[in-house]
């Protein structure tokens, strides 16, 4: 075999030295491109615009001397100088990674970057703050978030409910209806803004994210049903139920379940489906914490009762459109649950998996070393963060493709 790889090295010609201007990111972008052989695949992967993918294979191209890739309308192939290149900067970025993988596990430097991002919201927790200024503390928080580029946002009326619609391509129909997380109290779309322009790179699917009504100025099922209104307005759109994703994070995955719900006691048709993000379902007070032994950030389990209680307004936890760990799930989606292990809510996450199989639904649960709650958000420096993404749009390509 070394001899092999020997005479395969003597038939490549000797040229000049690169020069220094080659940056990584032209590397990483070229890997991606020549791995999925699509300009799409790979621009989500990697969490780009096609455009901006393109420019970088361009530079590389530029700056290198010759063509990497022969492009056609309908197929992408590399040329013998990409050949020549693609294990060299595979192997030259595999170091790269385990060096850096190294050294921030030892540092810890983006698990304290994470904490330090939810510190605030943490601050107002033990200090027992009202709903106000949890909003105010909530938008803040999303806006130290990037909006990934080359995303756009328009405003949509999705049925009479306010809403964003979240693409890469412009005019994109959504397929992915995601309800955002805030305890049932807080949160926007526009604040959901840099998120959901992750969610679409890594699925490919237009996103819409409903501003649906808050707790306690309007109590249950207020939200449910402009989390319908939206869903209905999608299918009067055109878009079959079956290539529909339904999504959400933290109260919003808890939303997704009384959704879901609600279509199974009104025989509606169930989309294709489900993403449950750190999901936080358990409304009965039952506080279940996990068996983390390190403090948490964000996430008080007490204090986010009391909004419970905002939001419930005296409603029976009890009825199955609240409390899906005990209610008959059959007949729901395959769903994708991703959780993270040092997170106080992990517990809700596993037990509705659990509930889940148990009524023959194919629920997949997915689990990931990291501490913090809603981790995704941190989907532009925590590794782990980008992996679930990639996951997750693995998981709804299923339906948009």
């Amino acid at each position: 075999m070394a001899a092999d790889k020997q005479r395969q090295d003597e038939r490549v010609l000797p040229l000049p030295a690169a020069p220094d201007a080659i940056e990584l990111r032209h590397l990483r972008a070229f890997v991606a491109v020549a791995d999925e052989l699509n300009f799409g695949r790979a621009a989500a992967r990697l969490y780009l615009s096609q455009p901006a993918l393109s420019r970088q294979i361009r530079a590389l191209e530029r700056l290198v001397g010759s063509d990497l890739l022969r492009r056609s309308t309908h197929r992408v192939e590399l040329t013998l100088a990409g050949d020549a290149l693609l294990d060299r900067a595979r192997r030259l970025l595999s170091d790269l990674d385990d060096a850096i993988s190294t050294t921030r596990s030892v540092g810890g430097e983006l698990a304290d970057r994470a904490a330090k991002a939810w510190q605030p919201l943490d601050d107002l927790f033990r200090a027992g703050a009202g709903i106000q200024q949890f909003r105010a503390a909530v938008e803040d928080f999303h806006a130290g978030l990037t909006l990934p580029e080359g995303v756009g946002v328009r405003p949509v009326n999705a049925g009479g409910v306010p809403a964003l619609a979240v693409s890469e391509v412009a005019d994109r129909p959504p397929t992915l209806l995601h309800l955002h997380g805030g305890a049932y109290v807080a949160g926007s779309a526009f604040g959901f803004r840099p998120m959901a322009g992750a969610l679409t790179l890594a699925t490919g699917a237009g996103v819409l994210v409903p501003d649906y009504r808050l707790a306690p100025e309007h109590p249950f099922p207020a939200a449910v049903d402009d989390a319908l209104h939206a869903y209905r307005w999608m299918l009067d759109s055109g878009t079959p139920a079956a290539r529909i994703t339904v999504g959400g994070d933290s109260a919003g995955a808890g939303l997704v379940l009384s959704m879901l719900m609600t279509l199974k006691e009104r025989q509606l048709p169930q989309p294709g489906r489900v993403l449950l993000l750190c999901p936080w379902v358990d409304l009965t007070g039952d506080v279940r914490v996990s068996g983390a032994q390190e403090p948490q950030p964000a996430i008080d389990l007490r204090q986010f009762h009391r909004f419970v209680a905002a939001y419930l307004a005296g409603h029976d936890p009890g009825d199955p459109r609240v409390s899906p760990l005990t209610a008959d799930l059959s007949g729901l989606p395959p769903m994708l649950l991703q959780a993270a292990t040092g997170d106080p809510l992990a517990g809700d996450a596993r037990r509705l998996a659990e509930q889940a199989r148990s009524c023959g639904v194919d629920a997949r649960l997915e689990l990931y070393p990291v501490s913090a709650h809603v981790f995704h958000y941190f989907w532009s420096f925590l590794p782990e963060a980008a992996d679930a993404l990639e996951r997750a749009g693995a998981f709804i390509r299923r339906v948009t493709d």
